[in-house]
């Protein structure tokens, strides 16, 4: 294994997050700042607790884990994309680097800067909430898991993507809407008994519940089904980068 080919390509994606501070670390942090604002302690002063856990604190793990699935795809895509987009591509390809040092250093990237940025988010979320962190080792574990899979997700699309409209396709439009409805702000319990059913086959469920459960010991579904439906996912984003090497693709502008 060439590891100073995944160091360089490590190196350079983090040195680039570096450059662009404002736009990768501080604008992720204030629109989420918003949503307590709006949201933790606009809105859920006047709510009731859910499971025994104030609103404010209970969004706080769908908030942090809608920055991280989001991010992540992001910076895992636009890392891959915009060296075939400039041409630059041509530099790694030419390197003494396999495919799997490729994808190692650019997902381990994104996906360090996922973690990072919600590590960042954390620590604002107590400036407007009181919250506890019941299983820090799950929590970690869990938080690890999702920034790696969903980045794995986002090198995939990188490599599909064509043009910056692709680029963004699936993130604006599954992505986010999927975060939104797998109970970032409310419990599935909440819905009627037909609309939980319905939750149970958007994916994002399972990453929340698991994660809320770090937090606070509750969750939607069992912390077993959403650790083992985690796992999953990141087996079959696995398989997808095998397969697209596997099948002969190359990388090219």
């Amino acid at each position: 294994m060439n590891i100073h080919g995944i160091r360089a390509i490590y190196g350079f994606e983090m040195a680039r997050t570096r450059r662009t501070l404002l736009q990768s670390i501080v604008s992720p942090v204030i629109s989420t700042s918003l949503y307590f604002v709006v949201f933790g302690a606009a809105i859920g002063s006047h709510m009731n607790g859910i499971d025994g856990v104030s609103y404010g604190a209970f969004i706080v793990p769908g908030l942090v884990m809608l920055s991280l699935l989001t991010q992540s795809i992001s910076n895992a895509s636009f890392g891959i994309y915009f060296p075939k987009f400039v041409g630059t591509i041509y530099e790694i390809l030419s390197a003494p680097v396999s495919p799997f040092e490729i994808v190692a250093g650019y997902v381990g990237a994104a996906a360090s800067k996922s973690i990072i940025l919600g590590a960042i988010i954390l620590v604002t979320a107590r400036l407007f909430v009181t919250f506890d962190i019941a299983h820090p080792v799950w929590m970690v574990a869990f938080l690890v898991l999702t920034a790696v899979t969903f980045s794995l997700f986002g090198f995939i699309i990188g490599i599909w993507a064509d043009n910056f409209e692709k680029l963004q396709l699936v993130p604006l439009l599954i992505v986010t809407p999927l975060t939104f409805l797998g109970g970032s702000f409310y419990s599935i319990h909440m819905l009627s008994p037909l609309w939980q059913k319905v939750t149970l086959f958007n994916p994002v469920v399972y990453l929340i519940s698991g994660f809320r459960w770090s937090f606070y010991g509750v969750s939607d579904v069992g912390v077993g089904i959403s650790l083992g439906m985690t796992l999953v996912f990141l087996g079959i984003c696995l398989g997808l980068v095998w397969w697209i090497f596997r099948s002969g693709y190359r990388l090219k502008a």
